[in-house]
């Protein structure tokens, strides 16, 4: 089941993968994937074995409204990456660099697990929100490859507060601040 979620995934994206899909090409009945997996989303985390769950730590993210998103997204960032789940996290992204495969993995968890959820709670047009998460994705990612895959200094021995006060203003204006986005035409 693991195996026909991952392809599923990887070639259609979450979006477009359905239980049952997953389920005929497993060969099994949709009854017994949601017996394991419960929901699209659980069966997607365990397809890619994700480090962890958004839903642990997104409303904590999302609760004190849409002037804090920035310097949240952040602090969480650096909670699940400073935490038990690095190993995990590490290996997902080394393995992404050099796999098309698994970067379209870690590309819809990135989307459709984080970003998603986090743009939901702004009120944006679909392709501003795409755009403003591409930017904000680009600064996450980027954080984390210094921070723990270069370990560049000053970045690497950093006190996660003061990356929070240093990155979380570049994010704040990503998602809600005055900034050329990407794509626009007008």
């Amino acid at each position: 089941m693991l195996a026909a979620a991952r392809t599923a995934f990887a070639e259609r994206g979450f979006d477009a993968t359905s239980i049952r899909a997953v389920a005929t090409a497993a060969g099994v009945d949709p009854a017994l994937v949601h017996h394991y997996f419960g929901t699209k989303d659980k069966l997607f985390l365990a397809a890619i074995e994700a480090p962890a769950d958004p839903e642990a730590f997104l409303p904590e993210v999302l609760a004190a409204g849409p002037e804090h998103l920035g310097e949240n997204v952040v602090r969480m960032l650096l909670r699940v990456w400073d935490g038990p789940m690095r190993p995990a996290g590490l290996a997902l992204v080394r393995s992404a660099v050099g796999n098309e495969w698994t970067a379209r993995l870690l590309r819809e968890f990135l989307v459709s697990q984080v970003l998603r959820r986090v743009l939901g709670t702004l009120d944006l047009p679909a392709a501003e929100g795409e755009a403003r998460g591409a930017l904000v994705a680009s600064q996450l990612v980027g954080v984390v490859m210094t921070r723990y895959v270069l370990r560049v200094e000053p970045l690497a021995s950093a006190p996660a507060e003061e990356l929070v006060a240093a990155v979380g203003p570049t994010l704040q204006r990503y998602l809600t601040g005055d900034v050329a986005l990407p794509g626009r035409r007008d």
